[in-house]
């Protein structure tokens, strides 16, 4: 029996000794080959490998090598089957995933800057990937964004994705394109929810995966911690031996700094890119085959129309080429790209052709969905289709019902409510939209709150004018039980306040299985498996037990038993019982039954909540009233002082309101109310 390693060497069988053991050597800062003895290379190898024939590996290239094991000679394997597929040594398509906040896109601002993207004079603002205004004002990324660099000859195409876990579909579309991944981890945090979420994700697709320590120059960093937690949580999620040894890469991307060392970071980036040409495999392509390509983002341009952005997976696309779409193997239609587009550093370039492998832009096919194939004309197929998660939350859209409708909205009716819930499928595959129980409502599922929030966020400033009812949970019946979706929360919090966090969570049914301390600044972390209903207004109650210091992060765990009824409220509104203006008269006696929302010269209608009850159950208030102006001079002016009123956003109406209330949105104001059809009797 011969075991042929490659083509380059033969080695004759003969028993090993009981102490010989083989070394494999790498210069990489990854973990060390500590499954060795468990793969294919200790199994085979230690039963072939004599004493007197050391066998080392001089090259990380060659731990690829194909190994074929027969009772014969060696023979060359048979290439037959594979003789077009290839790997593009020039090309290298990654992602950049992470929890929300641990420093994605300030890393590739870094990375865009070092690979001369931008000129040395030329003025760039923070986080250029986030160009939402949205995204900026909340310091989040919402929609992924694709760019490129070129270094030592290689073309990199990066795509930033949202850490948050309620744009999970985000991530879970782009996978599709890539080969591998950058993992960013907090230096500090370690690994969080959404951390878990994207690498599990990543390694079911079977992608390379390079840990990067970021924000390593934090004094309270923790390298050691955060790298051990990390290979953990590989082994949790049942990675390979080959997935678990990976690259570990430590950096500042706000310095833009990097080293294979924690204490010993190059000046530059440099090491982060040699990391990515060693360990991302180039893309697998069938250059001589027929065309494929995925859409698996679309975006939209004025002149252009709809742009389809995806990889192309075999053969050559070409601009003016006359290609068939195809949703499934029977169902297809035909079109022509009109114009073709390759990223190269931040921006789309025109381009005549792009071979497979890389990733483009296309236009000309107007009615071209997410998930939909391009393919040759004549015999193409299609892709996989893509698949995400299903979402756990809804609310209800309607229009608008209060006496200010109009008011301030562009767009009010229900068929202009209709057909832009439907825009949103075409993009947002994470999100589903059903009718209501009226002509005028619709259902609205998505991944979480702040995943429907953004949808409300975006249509209010497009000129939108709607009401939008309380968040509930989307449950499941199985075999007769009813099944409710659960989360996992993490709550950092310091040791101070941690008892009126664990009592709040308790109340709504969650159930802690760990808490560990964090360094010495005397902060706990709390892990808790909890009901999504019980996360619903959460938010706001936790920082209000910790008086502002506890930080939470979800993620969604599985379906499981219903927990029983969950009061997420224990105080009422204050609600105004009369149309018209407020006055400092009528809120100076108002705010002794609890904390308003209005000030005084604020337009008011019947039924408005104006502010919280200090007790349980609703109050009618009329927050309208005007001083009498008879026999005023027979006592002196009394000063009235009051208190500032809450600032509300739309994150906190929504946490906020209940069954039988509602939100109004407009262009110009946020308003909560009490539903006409459902309100309750207030005292």
């Amino acid at each position: 029996m011969e075991i042929a390693v490659g083509s380059r060497s033969s080695i004759s069988p003969a028993p090993l000794p009981p102490r010989t053991h083989i070394h494999v050597t790498t210069k990489s800062s990854s973990l060390s080959l500590r499954f060795l003895k468990n793969s294919f290379f200790g199994s085979k190898l230690a039963s072939c490998l004599t004493a007197e024939a050391p066998f080392r590996f001089s090259s990380p290239n060659l731990l690829r090598s194909s190994i074929k094991c027969s009772s014969s000679p060696a023979t060359e394997v048979s290439t037959e089957k594979k003789s077009h597929v290839m790997r593009r040594s020039d090309i290298r398509n990654i992602a950049i995933v992470a929890h929300v906040d641990h420093g994605k896109t300030t890393l590739v601002d870094a990375m865009l800057r070092q690979a001369k993207v931008f000129r040395d004079n030329q003025f760039v603002k923070e986080r250029i990937m986030d160009s939402n205004d949205l995204e900026r004002e909340r310091g989040i990324t919402i929609l992924s964004k694709n760019t490129s660099i070129t270094y030592n000859d290689t073309k990199i195409n990066i795509i930033d994705t949202p850490g948050h876990s309620d744009f999970g579909g985000e991530v879970e579309r782009i996978l599709n394109m890539v080969e591998g991944v950058l993992l960013v981890v907090d230096s500090v945090e370690g690994p969080m929810p959404q951390t878990r979420f994207v690498l599990k994700k990543a390694l079911e697709f079977g992608h390379a995966v390079i840990v990067v320590v970021n924000k390593i120059d934090r004094p309270s960093a923790r390298p050691d911690f955060v790298v051990n937690s990390t290979f953990e949580l590989f082994i949790e999620l049942n990675a390979s031996d080959e997935q678990c040894d990976f690259q570990v890469i430590y950096a500042s991307g706000i310095k833009g700094i990097a080293g294979l060392e924690p204490d010993n970071l190059a000046d530059d980036l440099g090491p982060l890119f040699e990391s990515i040409l060693r360990c991302i495999p180039g893309p697998c392509i069938e250059k001589d085959g027929a065309l494929q390509m995925l859409a698996t983002n679309i975006e939209y341009d004025d002149h252009k129309g709809r742009i389809a952005i995806g990889r192309v997976h075999a053969g050559t696309l070409h601009r003016g080429m006359d290609v068939r779409i195809c949703t499934s193997e029977e169902s297809f239609r035909f079109g022509r790209v009109s114009e073709l587009f390759v990223y190269e550093k931040f921006y789309r370039v025109p381009a005549e052709s792009v071979e497979a492998g890389d990733i483009c832009a296309v236009s000309g096919i107007g009615d071209i969905q997410i998930g939909e194939t391009i393919a040759e004309k004549s015999n193409g197929k299609p892709l996989p289709t893509i698949t995400v998660e299903e979402p756990t939350v809804k609310m209800a859209f309607s229009v608008n019902i209060s006496p200010f409708v109009g008011r301030e909205g562009k767009y009010v009716t229900s068929r202009n409510l209709r057909d832009r819930l439907s825009r949103e499928l075409e993009r947002n595959l994470a999100m589903k939209v059903e009718d209501g129980e009226t002509a005028d409502s619709f259902i609205v599922s998505g991944r979480g709150t702040l995943h429907i929030t953004i949808l409300i966020e975006n249509m209010r400033r497009e000129g939108f004018e709607f009401m939008v009812g309380p968040p509930k949970v989307i449950n499941k019946r199985v075999n007769d039980k009813l099944l409710e979706p659960y989360e996992i929360a993490i709550v950092e919090v310091p040791e101070e306040h941690m008892g009126s966090v664990v009592e709040l969570l308790g109340k709504r049914r969650g159930q802690m299985f760990d808490m560990q301390g964090v360094g010495s600044e005397g902060t706990t972390h709390l892990k808790y498996k909890i009901p999504t209903r019980g996360l619903l207004g959460l938010r706001n109650a936790i920082l209000t037990a910790s008086r502002g210091t506890a930080i939470l992060n979800t993620i969604f765990d599985s379906y499981g038993p219903w927990a029983g009824d969950i009061s997420t409220r224990d105080q009422g509104s204050l609600v105004s019982c009369e149309d018209g203006t407020s006055t400092s008269y009528a809120l100076s006696s108002s705010q002794e039954r609890g904390q308003m929302f209005i000030k005084p010269g604020v337009d008011v209608y019947k039924g408005q909540i104006v502010g919280i009850h200090q007790r349980p159950g609703d109050l009618s208030l009329n927050v309208c009233k005007k001083k009498a102006a008879t026999n005023i001079r027979s006592n002196k002016e009394q000063t009235v002082v009051l208190d500032t009123p809450l600032d509300y956003s739309l994150d906190d109406c929504i946490e906020y309101i209940e069954e039988d209330e509602l939100v109004e949105v407009t262009p110009l104001s946020i308003r909560m109310c009490k539903n006409p059809k459902l309100s309750k009797r207030t005292k």
